[in-house]
């Protein structure tokens, strides 16, 4: 088995056929057919069902997609630790992350990598939910995650970094009143509209739990691209709940900003695989974790 017959299938998975993965890699058609066909020998078993022009995954194929990925990032690892040897860190490093992560601490960690690591390049990746940013890491789609949970984060192998607690603000439109010194309590939003994302986003569950404790909140706006939250806000089409990465754009846009009473916090979390990573890779969680350092556990289901 070579790594390029693993380049050929997982490239075919994620470009969605054999033509367009063949364009991708810029390789004939005939060629990356050939190497597939001797894969499929060498496994023993049919990676896809070709029906007529349309390559899918069989049932083995996707048992064996995340294996494959797994596979080529212990490779990449392997290589550039060699290389690392004389140059240093470099290289990319795929990160994914919920969109309050990628903005606070995501940013912060890329501006501070640059200053040490400027051989190394960040690619970030968005998730909708904590859950997907743990199975992108463990699928070897991402090197690292970043993202909020209540919980630690579990999975077979994967390590779990406490970074901070996040918390959770209000904006409304320019110029609204609420609360007492800055700071709102579930019942001051009682009658207020809303804009809110799509479900399955931490802010969104927090809208529905105070929500049901509370009644009378309307949802004016429902999105599902988070990053038109705060222009809708500014709008005056409603208040939203945002992670406190929004909170020195919110500010300076003039949205009117309050802390909950309670406050409301979410524990944010750093992820990777225990095995082999590359020297960028380690970079970015050096970097990360010196900026606040937490006790690192294993975790692993059966």
């Amino acid at each position: 088995m070579e790594r390029r017959q693993l380049e050929y299938f997982v490239a075919i998975v994620e470009h969605g056929g054999f033509t367009h993965a063949a364009r991708a890699l810029r390789v004939a058609q005939p060629s990356l057919s050939r190497a597939i066909g001797k894969l499929e020998h060498e496994l023993g078993v049919a990676l896809f069902h070709r029906v007529g022009r349309n390559a899918v995954l069989s049932n083995a194929g996707e048992l064996v997609v995340d294996r494959a990925r797994l596979v080529l990032r212990d490779l990449e690892a392997l290589r550039a630790s060699a290389r690392s040897v004389e140059t240093g860190a470099v290289g990319r490093v795929d990160v994914a992350a919920t969109s309050s992560s990628a903005l606070e601490p995501v940013i912060s960690i890329v501006a501070e990598l640059r200053e040490r690591h400027p051989g190394v390049l960040v690619s970030t990746s968005s998730a909708l939910s904590a859950t997907e940013v743990v199975a992108m890491v463990l699928q070897g789609r991402c090197e690292v995650g970043v993202c909020g949970h209540g919980e630690r984060p579990a999975g077979p192998g994967l390590v779990a970094h406490h970074l901070r607690d996040e918390e959770f603000l209000l904006v409304a439109p320019p110029g609204t009143h609420l609360g007492e010194d800055g700071a709102v309590t579930h019942d001051d939003l009682r009658g207020l509209r809303f804009v809110v994302t799509k479900r399955a986003t931490a802010a969104r569950a927090l809208f529905d739990r105070i929500s049901e404790t509370v009644g009378g909140l309307t949802v004016a706006a429902e999105v599902g691209d988070r990053s038109v939250v705060l222009p809708m806000v500014l709008r005056g089409i409603g208040s939203s709940v945002v992670p406190d990465g929004w909170h020195d754009l919110a500010v300076r846009a003039g949205a009117a900003v309050h802390h909950f009473s309670p406050r409301e916090r979410l524990p944010q979390w750093l992820v990777h695989r225990s095995g082999p990573i590359t020297p960028a890779t380690q970079a970015f969680l050096d970097t990360t974790l010196t900026r606040g350092v937490r006790e690192p556990g294993i975790t692993s289901e059966p």
